[in-house]
């Protein structure tokens, strides 16, 4: 029995032959390179304590890499992309570089990383750990047990659609114009993904769009239904127009598991869901390419939340969501799903504990750092290992 219990709490400094995984780190601008230094505490821990080995490189990305190398996507950086087994983001841009030519703009270079690694599925979990149900805007039992997710196809509509630009007319007033389109192509491919996921979760699928005016997202809808008839009969297809679904996210969010739809409708709607979870702040995204003959795919991770120039540097930032997309990492890229689960039942039990920080905190709650969560965190997973 003694060497038994010695084996188990041993289990994290087993050491085997297990390959190594490159994760590219870009921290970006803002609050960036704050959460993504609590989560390479988490990888270095498993990568020394574990099995699972990871070597880890940093890039430029954004605001930072414009002040740095004259560019938001420094060559560089693409190299090292293609090169790594998952990329691993922080945040970009801030209100310093918003006077910036449109091309020198920091979210030209997620845009650009997107584009050039054909990242075209995102995949937006919302899921409200028990602990935080009563820190959404709604109702609690609105909200209380809400797992969906959120697949928004990444390189198409509004964002890279030809033509676009302002121009001048000839009458001295000026005209913008994007282009939203896709070919059926594109629509399969993230069906596919979207379907592929549902069949693992609950059978259910809505894909969204507004085929009533916009014969673009008319053809999405005939494709999705095609794709689901020939390929996923078994699981439940539904239909719902923009508007209808933002509206029902917040009336009745539980209703859905998965949820299709495009690259602008996605942004929004993403956003939203955000909300039913209480903060940006828990929010973490998977946004993957096309596996390769060799079984590779290219990966990008990151938060839901944005830059926050406003609260940079003060070590008051929630890496959660950060954490947990290293979690997606693990699990979607990696296949390393017990140690996915770790990380998770970790924030789950640290949460539960009352561990706050200010975006999650009620105001008669104690207030941890950004750090202060990293640790946390980090010592309830040496926790869960050890038992």
């Amino acid at each position: 029995m003694l060497i038994m219990t010695v084996i188990v709490k041993d289990f994290y400094n087993l050491k085997t032959n297990n390959m190594t995984k490159k994760i590219l780190l870009i921290e970006g601008d803002g609050i960036g390179p704050e959460v993504v230094g609590q989560t390479k505490k988490i990888i270095d821990f498993f990568s020394q304590n574990t099995d699972k080995k990871f070597e880890t490189e940093n890039a430029l990305l954004g605001g930072i890499a414009y002040d740095k190398a004259g560019t938001p996507f420094p060559a560089e950086t693409l190299e090292l992309a293609k090169k790594s087994d998952a990329i691993l983001l922080g945040a970009v841009g801030g209100l310093k570089w918003e006077s910036l030519e449109y091309k020198y703009r920091p979210e030209r270079g997620l845009l650009g990383i997107r584009k050039e690694l054909e990242l075209f599925a995102n995949l937006r979990p919302a899921k409200v750990f028990n602990s935080l149900a009563d820190s959404s805007t709604l109702k609690y039992d609105v909200v209380a047990g809400l797992d969906i997710i959120i697949v928004r196809e990444l390189t198409g509509d509004l964002y890279f659609g030809e033509p676009r630009g302002v121009t001048t007319l000839s009458d001295g007033s000026k005209q913008g114009l994007n282009t939203m389109t896709y070919n059926s192509k594109e629509v399969e491919r993230i069906a596919r993904v979207s379907f592929d996921l549902a069949r693992a979760r609950g059978k259910k699928l809505c894909s969204v769009d507004k085929a009533n005016v916009l014969e673009c997202t008319e053809m999405w809808r005939e494709v999705v239904t095609e794709i689901g008839a020939k390929e996923y009969p078994d699981v439940a297809l539904s239909h719902m127009y923009v508007d209808n679904a933002s509206m029902q996210l917040v009336r009745n969010p539980k209703q859905f598991d998965v949820m299709l739809t495009g690259n602008m409708f996605g942004d929004i709607l993403s956003d939203t869901a955000s909300m039913l979870t209480g903060s940006l702040g828990m929010l973490p995204s998977a946004s993957l390419g096309a596996k390769k003959s060799d079984g590779s795919q290219a990966a990008l991770y990151e938060p839901v939340h944005g830059s926050a120039p406003d609260i940079a540097g003060k070590n008051i930032a929630n890496p959660i969501a950060t954490i947990l997309s290293l979690a997606m990492m693990f699990k979607y890229s990696f296949g390393y799903s017990s140690e996915a689960d770790a990380i998770e039942g970790a924030i789950e039990n640290v949460l539960a504990k009352g561990i706050r920080t200010a975006d999650i905190a009620r105001p008669d709650e104690v207030k941890v750092s950004c750090s202060q969560m990293g640790d946390a965190i980090l010592q309830e997973i040496k926790t869960l290992l050890s038992k």
